[in-house]
């Protein structure tokens, strides 16, 4: 009898996974003051970031991060432990192909790239115009995937040229809206919170309340702007 029973060390050593996925806009139009506070907010959330992770030591916390323009490229493409991840900047230039971003989000969110115990994944997407291609064929295939109806989603808008309509669609949470960053302090801040705050709610309790009317309601604290600049 005894061989049918588990084995309690191996079960230990199943740890909850909770994948971060940030897609980010580096098309032309982020060209200048916009591209260079990306990275710099990129950077400034690293700390905080890795202090969240650290309040949930029962989760492996995994950062991924794709960028798009005329094409669409993983720039950090392995999931990679938020106590080693590291930020390389990234250059703006191109078109806006965030269609082609979302479908090769969904490519990963599926048990085959993602083994294991997994919390719903956190996505991020970053974007300050409109998508350049095929959105709706990039949206429906994101949650079609297995884990992308699951997900956490959250969206940063750059600026007033940014489609706020597009972003609502993919956050798809009729009390969650975009967070607007109209300057470098903004995007500072909204990086700091959709890299953090989603992280400790989804680490929570399965018994807390539903984490994204919890988090609307925090991000409507949020969206506070400073005075308008870009």
């Amino acid at each position: 009898m005894a061989a049918d029973l588990p084995n309690i060390n191996a079960t230990r050593l199943v740890r909850r996974q909770l994948h971060v996925i940030l897609a980010l806009d580096c098309s032309g139009s982020m060209t200048g003051d916009k591209i260079a506070s990306l990275n710099y907010a990129m950077r400034a959330a690293i700390p905080e970031m890795r202090a969240a992770a650290e309040e949930n030591p029962e989760t492996d916390v995994l950062i991924r991060v794709l960028r798009f323009s005329s094409t669409a490229e993983w720039h950090v493409a392995m999931p990679t432990p938020v106590a080693q991840f590291e930020w390389q900047d990234v250059v703006a230039g191109g078109e806006t192909n965030m269609g082609e971003a979302l479908s090769m989000v969904a490519d990963v969110l599926g048990p085959e790239r993602m083994p294991g115990r997994q919390l719903p994944p956190v996505l991020v997407l970053v974007s300050d115009g409109q998508p350049s291609d095929d959105f709706e064929v990039g949206l429906k295939r994101l949650f079609d995937s297995p884990y992308g109806s699951r997900s956490l989603r959250v969206a940063i808008a750059i600026g007033s040229d940014a489609d706020n309509e597009i972003l609502e669609r993919f956050i798809a949470h009729p009390d969650f809206k975009p967070l607007r960053a109209n300057n470098a302090q903004d995007l500072v801040n909204r990086i700091k919170w959709a890299t953090t705050a989603p992280v400790k709610s989804v680490s929570s309790s399965s018994n807390a309340p539903d984490p994204v009317t919890q988090l609307a309601m925090d991000a409507d604290r949020q969206r506070r702007s400073s005075d308008m600049v870009w």
